[in-house]
């Protein structure tokens, strides 16, 4: 059926398509419908399941940040098969984000470029949407970031203000520095104003906690822009200032070997199959660097088992989609995760976790 519904999602704005996306699920929690997106989509198989930072996860197929952001549509999308979601980015007051259009498809490259720039309803607001989170069935990521008219030397306020109003109400965080489409955001990963705001953040954690809140493990989200170096440098700075894991990777500012003729020129970050190997490379990377000292959820280029089984072996505990979504459509999880399933019995593996980093 996706096909069909393609052809006319396509024939919209790229932004009014994901609009209406978002309006047909909440239409479809509204109506009882995710009983019926469950039998049509979820695959139940304990071979998927896994425990990553504590939490246990149904099957290793997350959705990435960016889709929900204002955390409105989240149960139907664990119903569509998901194993985890992530909501976000979130910031601790509302903006509109960057300038319309800002969100463009190089469908000869199964791409997307897009400069939303962190748009949300805010931190109290999107607390709203996340009180019942624990009744979705799956674990839901909370993924932060600073407004965009914070100067970075102020970004860490704007992460524990976060922190203060969404701690109760989500599995696990993401502090996003590695967004291209805020000003000067990227800077942030620079290894001493990094460590800074990770200590600013680690301590927010612990008062938290201290005040009776649940240990929740936070994960750093990097960009695959940086040189060698500076990656191994942001990792261990993760790992020496007590972070749960990485995200690998944000989108991508290059533009090289795409065939695209129109759109390739837009500023903002690409996602889709151009950053498949790119987001592999730096996982295996990170994998050789860390082991299993932290844990690495890969995002980047996904749209079959193959794909995913691929970032699994080279060291991703788990993997998230978004832009595979927008081409092969809802049932991109199920074709994963039946193909994941495969691909464990044959290599005589029992389950997703002795996969991880087998393939190095």
């Amino acid at each position: 059926m996706y096909p069909l519904i393609k052809k006319f999602l396509f024939k919209l704005d790229p932004e009014e398509a994901h609009h209406r996306t978002v309006s047909a699920l909440k239409l479809a929690e509204k109506s009882g419908g995710n009983g019926l997106l469950r039998s049509m989509y979820q695959v139940n198989d304990e071979s998927l399941a896994t425990e990553v930072c504590g939490i246990r996860f149904p099957n290793t197929v997350g959705l990435a940040a960016g889709f929900d952001k204002n955390a409105e549509v989240y149960h139907g999308l664990s119903a569509m098969g998901f194993g985890f979601v992530e909501v976000g980015t979130i910031t601790p007051l509302a903006q509109s984000g960057n300038e319309k259009p800002r969100l463009f498809r190089l469908v000869d490259d199964s791409a997307v470029i897009n400069r939303m720039g962190f748009n949300n309803e805010g931190a109290e607001a999107v607390k709203k949407n996340l009180h019942n989170y624990e009744a979705a069935g799956v674990p839901i990521g909370v993924n932060i970031g600073k407004n965009k008219v914070t100067p970075n030397e102020e970004a860490a306020s704007d992460y524990e203000k976060c922190l203060d109003a969404l701690y109760p109400y989500g599995h696990y965080f993401v502090i996003n520095v590695s967004s291209p489409n805020t000003p000067n955001l990227r800077d942030l990963q620079e290894i001493e104003s990094l460590k800074q705001l990770i200590s600013s953040i680690q301590k927010k954690k612990v008062e938290l906690e201290a005040k009776g809140a649940a240990n929740k493990p936070i994960f750093l989200k990097v960009a695959p822009d940086m040189t060698d170096e500076h990656m191994h440098d942001v990792v261990r700075a993760a790992l020496d200032e007590g972070l749960s894991g990485i995200i690998a990777t944000n989108t991508t500012l290059s533009r090289e070997g795409l065939a695209s003729k129109s759109h390739v020129e837009e500023a903002g970050g690409l996602s889709g199959l151009p950053l498949k190997d790119r987001s592999t490379v730096w996982i295996k990377e990170i994998y050789e660097e860390v082991g299993n000292q932290l844990p690495i959820i890969g995002v980047g280029g996904i749209f079959t088992g193959d794909d995913a089984y691929e970032k699994i072996l080279s060291g991703a505990s788990l993997i998230q989609v978004y832009t595979g979504m927008i081409y092969e459509g809802p049932g991109i999880v199920k074709s994963i995760n039946t193909r994941l399933v495969e691909l464990l019995k044959r290599d005589g593996f029992s389950n997703i976790g002795e996969a991880v980093g087998a393939g190095r």
